[in-house]
């Protein structure tokens, strides 16, 4: 059997290592990423033997493109580059549903008012941007966001502009097609009309701040073309008049070509011969097929709003043998959700996108987090504190890779995170740990020298001398930090010791600070302060500072935390804060000692 067609360039030794990552695993632990690419294989080889592998996404720039809309593009587009890694070509598409009605306002989006609810009903490419936008329209608005994260995350694509498409007559033919087997149409549709909807077995949304993002684009929900009095038609006139897609199709010829139709927005009525006409599209339930069909798309997932009985999927399954193709293979996709959500600026609206967390996390943890769980695993992106402990889990996989450790499953989806079959995605050069660096940006507050100068002491062997080597994790710690940190839980060191606080200690508080400012210099690093702040309450108690936890009774764990509760709230005034180490590293040997009593 012919193969499909392979990339002429020979894959380098960083492909070929990803290759092997990739491949080494038995079927019991192969990960999902490249089953999904041996199935995409075959069937590529049966459907167009000697072609390009094609796989599809669909997007909608009908307002923000958020985080769980960017699963319609990674499952793709993670399977396409495993496809590329074996050597053979493949286009991801992504079809820019732009000629799709604008059907509401989104709410808390800058430069926007009620004002645009006047163009409901135009297509998203005819709406005006958002005041202050350099872009020509509302969906190259959203767009342009869109693209230049999926360049961050190296997702390689071909884009589709559906106007484009439409309104040049590219899909001519097809148009006439579909109305000249709109009977054939109607029946498929009709067998779901009549059904009394099952219930609904799909996945709920994760929390209620999710439910925006649940909704996706509306497209599932939109008519599919019945409710005219003078018959059925899959294809729906913009009007001449306002523009809109409020339209009847009130007549039809098969022979001439020629449509008429009524707008029941402003009355306008119009007959032209569809075989000239280009300003309309297919309803959503043969459109999507269709497009199937044209492009011989042969992996595409889709969403919970796709896939239920009688939806747009299942519905499309049938209606693409009509235009003489198949429905793709691919997952339903769950739902992505947010950890944190209630921290975010009430002024933003709706759900984060890319872009919001690609500021506050490397491109290689946003792709992780998709290429680690199956897309029916639902999971949720961290704008709290949970980055720093998504963070940590990423720096130890990244070890247990180098060291070889890793399960094989883990080691393959580390390595679709780091880079693609075209290359290394851009890291930072000294990734130290994502809560040091937070704990250092709310210290210093955005001060480059300041932070300089504590990264530099964090480990005097080997000190931080440039902050470059240690950006861009830096500088999505700052940003998580300004951004998403509430303001109460923001640290603030004092400028005056608690004389009040100094004055009531007894004994065993004064003795402990003692014993810390005696340390200080000795042990002024970040893993010779761990040791000093956990030693102190061991001291204290009789034992030797490096004791381990076995050789210590329970009671020592609660003297360490009596201990730090003192030194929080004599340094900030509370009874947490960062972690002690690192706060003592950014306030500073000279200031410590003034706080604490010296």
């Amino acid at each position: 059997m012919a193969r499909a067609r392979r990339s002429s360039r020979a894959p380098d030794r960083s492909e070929r290592d990803q290759l092997i990552v990739a491949q080494s695993t038995g079927a019991d632990t192969q990960d999902w990423v490249s089953r999904y690419a041996d199935d995409v294989i075959a069937e590529s080889e049966r459907r167009a033997p000697g072609k390009p592998v094609v796989v599809a996404s669909g997007l909608s720039p009908s307002g923000p493109i958020h985080l769980g809309n960017l699963r319609e593009v990674m499952t793709p587009h993670l399977v396409a580059d495993e496809i590329r890694r074996r050597g053979y070509e493949v286009r991801h598409l992504i079809s820019w549903d732009d000629y799709d009605r604008y059907r509401k306002v989104p709410n808390g989006v800058p430069g926007v008012d009620g004002s645009w609810a006047e163009h409901i009903g135009k297509p998203l490419t005819a709406v005006p941007a958002p005041k202050g936008s350099e872009h020509p329209n509302w969906a190259e608005h959203f767009k342009a966001a869109m693209v230049a994260s999926l360049g961050d995350l190296g997702v390689e694509f071909d884009g589709i502009s559906q106007t484009a498409q439409y309104t040049s007559g590219v899909y001519r033919e097809q148009i006439l097609h579909a109305m000249k087997h709109r009977g054939d149409i109607d029946a498929i549709l009709a067998q779901y009309r009549t059904k009394k909807a099952p219930a609904k077995q799909s996945q709920k949304p994760l929390d209620e701040a999710e439910l925006e993002a649940a909704e996706g684009s509306g497209a599932a929900g939109e008519d599919d073309g019945s409710g005219s009095g003078a018959g059925y038609f899959p294809y729906k006139p913009f009007c001449g008049g306002c523009g809109k897609d409020l339209t009847t199709v009130t007549s039809y010829d098969d022979d001439t070509t020629e449509l008429t139709y009524v707008c029941t927005e402003c009355a306008f009525t119009e007959t032209v011969r569809l075989s000239e006409f280009n300003r309309g599209k297919l309803v959503w339930k043969v459109d999507w097929p269709m497009r199937w069909a044209y492009e011989g798309v042969i992996f595409e997932p889709s969403g919970v709003d796709h896939s239920s009985p009688g939806s747009s999927f299942q519905v499309g399954g049938q209606i693409v043998t009509l235009f003489g193709g198949k429905q793709p293979i691919g997952p339903m996709y769950a739902f992505v959700g947010i950890s944190g959500m209630a921290k975010m600026s009430s002024s933003k609206g709706g759900v984060p996108t890319p872009a919001d967390a690609l500021e506050i996390m490397e491109p290689q943890i946003l792709r992780w987090l998709y290429a680690r769980r199956r897309p029916n695993q639902s999971f949720k992106i961290a704008f709290d504190q949970e980055i720093q402990r998504l963070y940590n889990e990423w720096d130890k996989l990244e070890t247990k890779v180098a060291d070889g450790s890793a399960l094989p499953a883990d080691a393959a989806a580390y390595s679709r995170a780091a880079r693609t079959a075209a290359g290394e995605l851009p890291r930072t050069e000294r990734p130290l740990q994502y809560g040091t660096l937070a704990s250092v940006a709310d210290v210093a507050a955005g001060d480059p020298e300041q932070t300089q100068r504590i990264l530099s002491e964090l480990d005097p062997a080997n000190p931080v001398t440039d902050l470059a080597a240690v950006r861009p994790r830096l500088d999505k710690a700052e940003t998580w930090i300004a951004k998403y940190v509430p303001a109460e839980s923001r640290t603030i060191v004092r400028t005056e010791p608690d004389a009040e606080a100094l004055g009531g200690l007894d004994e065993q508080g004064r003795e402990s600070l003692r014993l810390l400012l005696d340390g200080l210099d000795e042990h002024w690093s970040l893993d010779g302060l761990t040791h000093l702040v956990y030693g102190v309450p061991k001291v204290q108690a009789g034992f030797s500072a490096d004791a381990g936890p076995k050789e210590l009774p329970p009671e020592i764990k609660t003297a360490q935390r009596s201990f730090f509760a003192l030194l929080y709230h004599l340094l900030v005034g509370r009874d947490t804060g960062p972690r002690l180490p690192t706060l003592l590293l950014a306030v500073g040997a000279e200031r410590v000692r003034k706080l604490l009593g010296a």
